[in-house]
């Protein structure tokens, strides 16, 4: 695993796409931390951090297009699937370089709440566990959201293609709280747009192991229990759609760190969703390796 990350790791400044990820988030971070901290004069680092949360619908598929899609396209995953190392290692090596890369510019940001400290009055001085707890928050959303594109990375062999479907993926987390209030709460309304939903869930898996029988199978069976449930109990759908569609809404979980509160739900939510892509993406890899 050490190998792969030296090398997932090393990759992010050959090829100068470390460099890009740097720059853009330094740059935007020093815009809003002047803007909001030094002339809006506001001494809590939170604001800013929550400000730039919408930096992760470029910066995240940036950090994640190549990942593994790169291997696919240049054929080098045959290497990679048919070396002694485990695909659970070669994932994890790859997930960790490109948790290590994001990290390198948020480090220098953990020194913003100290300069506020140093300018900013006794009485207004920044607020450290708000503004650490925040910038944790940050980075666990983040973790999720890398996962997230490890797994798309891994289901095309174009990194363009991977980059705008993260970017998509991305983009819909951000502004599920926007859709949700716009979606309709009745039952029959719920029943089709979750039937809808399970098509999509179908693609998406049909994607990850082009098993077109096995695909099918799970879609009928969800579409039959879901005309099941709604025939038997249509109020069991009354506002369903808004509570599973905030399942996916990762974003919205770091609405507690924005506030400067230490959310331990949100945490082990994110944990769970960077697993859970993790733990697919070693299946789709196997998959490739026993095909």
């Amino acid at each position: 695993m050490l190998a792969i990350y030296k090398k997932e790791l090393r990759s992010y400044f050959t090829t100068m796409i470390g460099f890009i990820y740097a720059a853009i988030f330094l740059v935007i971070v020093g815009i809003y931390f002047m803007a909001y901290n030094l002339n809006g004069q506001y001494a809590k680092f939170e604001y800013t951090v929550s400000a730039i949360e919408f930096l992760y619908i470029v910066l995240i598929p940036i950090l994640t297009m190549r990942l593994v899609a790169e291997e696919n396209k240049q054929k080098t995953d045959q290497l990679l699937l048919t070396s002694p190392i485990s695909i659970t290692k070669m994932v994890l090596g790859k997930y960790f370089a490109a948790v290590t890369m994001y990290l390198a510019p948020v480090v220098i940001m953990c020194f913003y709440p100290l300069i506020i400290a140093k300018y900013a009055s006794v009485s207004f001085g920044p607020y450290y566990a708000t503004a650490y707890s925040c910038i944790f928050g940050f980075i666990m959303l983040a973790a999720a959201y890398i996962a997230l594109g490890l797994f798309i990375s891994a289901i095309t062999e174009n990194q363009v293609i991977a980059l705008i479907i993260t970017a998509i993926a991305v983009f819909i987390s951000y502004i599920m709280p926007g859709i949700e209030s716009m979606l309709p709460t009745d039952n029959q309304s719920s029943w089709l747009i979750l039937s809808l939903l399970v098509v999509v869930i179908c693609l998406i898996l049909y994607l990850s192991i082009h098993n077109i029988t096995m695909t099918m199978i799970i879609g009928v069976v969800a579409e039959v229990a879901l005309m099941f449930v709604y025939l038997l109990k249509p109020s069991f759908y009354d506002g369903l759609v808004t509570k599973v569609l905030d399942v996916f809404s990762i974003s919205e979980k770091f609405s507690n760190f924005s506030a400067g509160i230490l959310d331990i739900n949100a945490i082990i939510y994110f944990l769970s969703v960077a697993v859970m892509f993790i733990l697919i993406t070693i299946q789709v890899i196997k998959k490739r390796r026993w095909s």
